[in-house]
Order: structure tokens, then sequence, then C-alpha cells
């Protein structure tokens, strides 16, 4: 990334589709990939290993589940993930959030 990127209101980038999340590109090159993505109340991403993860919760509330372990979220909460780990989010209400991928 070469140049600064300005994202005004990250409303305008999150989607909802009925089909459940379907990531928007904010960023990336070849050592971090960072995304806004947004979930409907009752969808799901399954849980799934990736690299080290930042997750930042921009508005409702759900699950995060990092290993089998359970960790509510909501609006303001930041959840930080090993390389390796298998993370997945539950939505309990329409959420949205920032998530940033490192290449390890």
């Amino acid at each position: 990334m070469t140049t600064t990127l300005v994202y005004p209101d990250w409303k305008e980038k999150v989607i909802y589709p009925a089909e459940g999340a379907q990531p928007q590109t904010l960023a990336e090159n070849e050592t971090f990939k960072a995304l806004v993505a947004g979930l409907e109340a009752g969808q799901k991403i399954p849980p799934h290993p990736a690299t080290i993860g930042i997750y930042h919760f921009l508005e409702g509330s759900g699950v995060m589940v990092v290993n089998q372990e359970r960790i509510a979220v909501k609006a303001g909460t930041t959840v930080i993930t090993a390389d390796g780990d298998s993370r997945g989010v539950e939505a309990e209400t329409r959420l949205a959030f920032i998530a940033i991928r490192i290449s390890s």
C-alpha cells in the first residue's frame, strides 16, 4: 500500500447480504489484509484457522468463537487471535466489524 486511504464512514463500505458475510476489502498488500464485514442477526461465519487477526467490532452484539472459547462481543470490543487459531463469529443482532489479518 503506497497511499493513505480514508473511509469517513465505515457504514458506506459494509454490506449485510442475506446469504451471509461478504467481507469488503479496505486495504491489502503482501503482509496484511484489512476488511469490513457485516452479519444479520442469526448469521454466522463458521470457525476456521487463519493467520494472526485483529477484530474490532463496530456495531451490534454476538459471540466470537476462538479455539472453542466463546467470547461475547459488542460495539467497541477488540479481539486479537494468534496465528493458526480457529475463529468464527455469530451475530445475535446486526453485527459489523473490521478484521485485519497479518501474514506470518
